[in-house]
């Protein structure tokens, strides 16, 4: 029968990861939908179809990043310990998650980052600040919270944008600063 529909109920989320693979591999100006057909090997109408802008695609891409460090955090047995000193805790996850894989970091923020030019991001930017910040929240106020998140932002872009080693001692430092009750 020419012409039938070929069933693909995982097209959508292929779609996703090939987007993230080409931001990674040429960053956002090398994102299209014609780029990412190609990689996610799929016709140039199934990405429209499924994402009829590219910021369309990039939210769906900044929000399947978002989940890895929030994951991580909530998942962390150092955090599940009400008595764990929360400064070293977040201080050696984050190197931890630069070291494993500093592409996926740097794609992550990519993504994030896109959310100055992309008024259609900054929602979803948005979103993955208050999920770090709810994860923290349980282990200190709302308002701390939210100051870890920023000065763990502020650290990791430091350490992206310079090639500069992570500095474990020095973040534990300048999250315990965070934490010191004024």
């Amino acid at each position: 029968m020419a012409g039938a529909r070929r069933y693909d109920p995982d097209r959508r989320e292929r779609i996703i990861d090939a987007a993230m693979r080409v931001v990674a591999a040429k960053g956002i100006a090398g994102l299209s939908h014609r780029s990412v057909a190609a990689e996610a090997d799929v016709p140039l109408g199934s990405t429209t179809y499924h994402f009829t802008t590219l910021d369309e695609l990039l939210v769906a891409a900044l929000r399947r990043a978002n989940v890895g460090f929030a994951v991580t955090l909530a998942a962390s047995p150092a955090l599940a310990d009400p008595s764990t000193d929360l400064a070293s805790a977040l201080a050696r996850l984050l190197g931890e998650l630069l070291a494993a894989d500093r592409g996926r970091a740097e794609l992550e923020y990519e993504l994030y980052l896109a959310a100055l030019r992309r008024p259609a991001l900054r929602p979803v930017a948005a979103e993955w600040c208050e999920a770090m910040a709810d994860v923290l929240s349980r282990h200190t106020d709302p308002a701390t919270a939210r100051a870890l998140v920023a000065v763990m932002d502020g650290i990791t872009l430091q350490v992206l944008l310079t090639d500069a080693e992570y500095d474990e001692p020095g973040t534990r430092d300048i999250l315990a600063r965070v934490l010191r009750p004024a």
